[in-house]
């Protein structure tokens, strides 16, 4: 393969960031669904919050129909899934039929669960298509554009793990990754950021000590 394209190093590096939102928000939604129906009314602001996006919900029962399912708020993981689509879609030379296949069938399912009453097993499959995805990936994608692709996975994963207070020992694995795909890569990113957000993560014990100037290493990585 030739030298890949800014358009199309971009195009990776966003299919990568949007299937992994997708991905880990889904995993973490599993968690908090079945407290959230017995919690008070409101539970989902603490959410909105470690997230930064917009409270514009009304109750427990509409944020979680809005957040996984209504296209038409920015925010929602139906949203982010077709987004990844439509990068998907400009790199199906790169990625192999097979390997887009799987975003097509997470975003189909997506749209099928979104007219259900009890959508969490079809979300289940979301995630199983997501994960089959990235394994299609390792066959068939070429190297260059697969680390490209993992780099993207890698911040978005760092991202959110950050902002939901994961456990440093899940944090450090998912930088080492990042750092690992960086090397092989010729995108350009800040050195003394990604130095920086690895003090930070090795200062910590169980969770990051300064989150949000690790949020802000991680946002300026690229800029």
């Amino acid at each position: 393969m030739g030298a890949i394209s800014v358009e199309k190093m971009d195009h990776l590096f966003w299919l990568g960031r949007y299937t992994d939102r997708v991905y880990t928000t889904v995993r973490l939604f599993f968690q908090i669904y079945d407290n959230m129906i017995e919690q008070p009314e409101g539970i989902y602001e603490k959410y909105c919050e470690r997230l930064n996006i917009p409270n514009i919900y009304t109750s427990n029962g509409q944020f979680v129909r809005s957040y996984l399912f209504d296209a038409q708020n920015p925010d929602s993981v139906l949203s982010n899934m077709e987004r990844a689509y439509g990068n998907a879609v400009v790199l199906r030379e790169e990625l192999s039929s097979s390997t887009f296949s799987y975003v097509q069938l997470a975003l189909n399912t997506m749209e099928s669960c979104s007219r259900t009453t009890a959508p969490l097993l079809e979300l289940q499959q979301v995630i199983d298509y997501l994960l089959a995805f990235w394994g299609c990936a390792d066959d068939y994608v070429e190297e260059d554009c697969r680390n490209i692709l993992k780099c993207g996975k890698y911040v978005e994963r760092l991202d959110l793990c950050i902002r939901f207070s994961f456990h440093i020992r899940d944090i450090g694995k998912e930088y080492r990754k990042l750092v690992n795909r960086l090397r092989r890569t010729n995108l350009c990113y800040n050195e003394e950021n990604l130095k920086r957000l690895g003090e930070i993560i090795n200062e910590g014990t169980d969770q990051v000590t300064d989150y949000q100037e690790a949020l802000r290493c991680l946002e300026g990585l690229f800029r």
